[in-house]
């Protein structure tokens, strides 16, 4: 049986250094919540392998309708139509925000934004972006040029694409303005009106993009009154509004899509991660209007649609459907929140605790306020050790994303909450 160690030095032998993965483990095996090593350990998978596993490793059902394609039909590019992809789009479409009801089918997040960013101008005739400090969507260079979770993402990349404005994301916890909640007044949707103002006219914007549940810049859910106002300007001036909701989407907030929270319908959606259960696909989806503007050949795919993933795709909305998962992810979710926050109650070293569903950002810090990435680290370790998988996020690396599978039990939530307690109590 090879060790951890020979299969870290043969990745290390084969695979660029830019591919980050955040822990060494040899995985050889998912089952529901826990993966598995070679050697008998496992561990609680509370990372959803970065938010994509809805339905835990390897659901029965979708193992399933998966092998069932891949007897029939594997590979369409784009060629010929296949029952199996336009099921797929047909449930995908039953879900989304009313009124959302075309789409485009294609491989990964990135490439989604991508579709999203294109569609966005093609339809306007403007080329003016305006996306959000903090957000990350991608890193493709479409998609890298309205991210700016991380300067490192775009460090020697740049030109980037052009007529890209950014405005301050509304992260209440730590509001760019030192406002608080209940005298804040929008302070962000009037830093975005500055914009429009002195850097580039509300005409030459084709689309604003943001994800209304802040990801990888440190999972935050954006106020209910802030996305209503946006929504407003953005039809005010002819703006197209884009909610990317690649990690919020697909039952993660206890709704089908952190839209429904607000109520706020974007003219157009990008989702992916969790649509099918760790096969590649991803989707944009907008109005039949704008959609129908957007000619044969403006946009392509060879891969975007692939059959087996597109039965994983439908696979995974009908065990949310049939499970009730969507409502089970709430009542959890609000459970785990109370019992967070309690902790929050206890241990100083946690700032914040936010979130909806099982989409939940706890942020670490100092006693002066400030961001404690080192306790964040070292609870995050202890977790590991102990038989936990929790990731970070957050431009200080100090926030950890509490993100199980919509399926994990409630004897499986008491464990994994036991051992964050423990490395709470032990470590600080």
């Amino acid at each position: 049986m090879e060790s951890s160690l020979d299969i870290m030095q043969r990745a290390a032998r084969v695979f660029t250094p830019a591919l980050h993965v955040y822990y060494p483990l040899p995985v050889v095996r998912g089952e529901g919540v826990r993966v598995y090593a070679a050697d008998g350990r496992s561990w609680l998978d509370f990372s959803s392998g970065l938010a994509v596993l809805a339905l835990g490793h390897n659901h029965p059902r979708v193992v399933t309708a998966v092998k069932m394609q891949l007897e029939n039909l594997i590979h369409t590019g784009g060629v010929y139509f296949n029952e199996t992809t336009v099921t797929a789009a047909e449930k995908l479409v039953s879900i989304t925000p009313v009124g959302l009801d075309m789409l485009f089918f294609s491989n990964s997040g990135a490439e989604a934004v991508e579709g999203a960013l294109k569609v966005a101008r093609y339809v306007t005739g403007r080329q003016g972006i305006v996306s959000f400090t903090g957000a990350f969507h991608g890193r493709t260079l479409g998609a890298l040029s309205v991210t700016t979770s991380s300067a490192a993402y775009r460090k020697k990349y740049h030109p980037l694409l052009p007529s890209v404005y950014q405005a301050p994301y509304p992260y209440c916890f730590r509001c760019p303005f030192q406002r608080k909640p209940d005298t804040c007044g929008l302070c962000c949707l009037q830093a975005l009106d500055e914009t429009l103002k002195h850097r580039i006219t509300a005409d030459e914007v084709a689309a604003v993009i943001i994800e209304p549940f802040l990801g990888e810049g440190g999972y935050i859910p954006a106020p209910a009154a802030f996305l209503v106002a946006l929504r407003e300007l953005c039809t005010r001036h002819g703006i197209l509004l884009i909610f990317d909701e690649v990690q919020s989407g697909m039952g993660r907030t206890g709704h089908w899509f952190a839209s429904e929270v607000s109520g706020v319908v974007p003219d157009i959606l990008t989702v992916a991660k969790g649509i099918a259960s760790g096969f590649p696909l991803s989707a944009v989806v907008a109005r039949k209007e704008i959609m129908e503007l957007w000619p044969s050949g403006a946009h392509g795919t060879t891969f975007g649609g692939n059959p087996v993933s597109c039965a994983a795709c439908s696979a995974t909305i009908d065990v949310i459907q049939d499970e009730a998962l969507l409502a089970k992810t709430s009542s959890r979710g609000a459970t785990v929140l109370d019992r967070l926050r309690g902790l929050a109650e206890k241990y100083p070293v946690i700032g914040d605790v936010r979130g909806h569903g099982l989409m939940i950002g706890i942020e670490f810090v100092m006693p002066d306020g400030s961001p404690d990435h080192v306790s964040c680290e070292a609870v995050l370790r202890h977790c590991l050790e102990n038989g936990l998988i929790l990731i970070n996020c957050g431009i200080e690396r100090n926030v950890i994303r509490f993100i199980p599978p919509l399926v994990t039990t409630d004897q499986e939530f008491e464990a994994a909450l036991g051992i964050f307690h423990d490395a709470l109590r032990r470590l600080l």
